[in-house]
């Protein structure tokens, strides 16, 4: 049989009680001041406060229209370049470090990066132009 062990507090413990504490003060003042400007604040309903508010430009027609396709992929194409911005940010920051065989990675990701770039320029996928639509011809009777 093995003896018990005694109750011992971790490490950890003396940090984690402050931190709960910190957490249950911060929770409570959110929730009284949450309270007293609900209890406080004036209540006057008004059709132009009810208004959507853009810039001082009194909304018109509906809210929702169509962007194009294109805009939606140079979107994605630029955070897809902007992550890759910043790996080889963070490679040249530790570029010293990393010596050869860090410097043949990189080159590998850019060059994989740049046959993807050249495939999507192939496929159309940076192209602006809108696409007219099919003609069609009508049977001579």
């Amino acid at each position: 049989m093995h003896p018990v062990a005694p109750f011992t507090l971790s490490p950890w413990a003396p940090g984690l009680l402050s931190f709960a504490l910190f957490a249950a003060m911060v929770a409570g003042l959110l929730a009284l001041l949450l309270f007293l400007t609900s209890w406080l604040g004036e209540r006057r309903p008004d059709p132009e406060k009810a208004r959507p508010y853009e810039c001082g430009v009194i909304p018109t027609g509906g809210a929702r229209f169509r962007y194009p396709v294109p805009f939606y992929l140079v979107a994605v194409f630029f955070l897809i370049f902007d992550v890759e911005a910043a790996f080889i940010f963070a490679w040249a920051v530790a570029m010293d470090d990393l010596g050869w065989g860090g410097w043949l990675q990189i080159s590998f990701f850019i060059i994989v990066l740049l046959l993807s770039l050249f495939v999507i320029w192939k496929k159309g996928g940076l192209d602006w132009s809108p696409i007219a639509p099919p003609r069609r011809v009508s049977p001579k009777t």
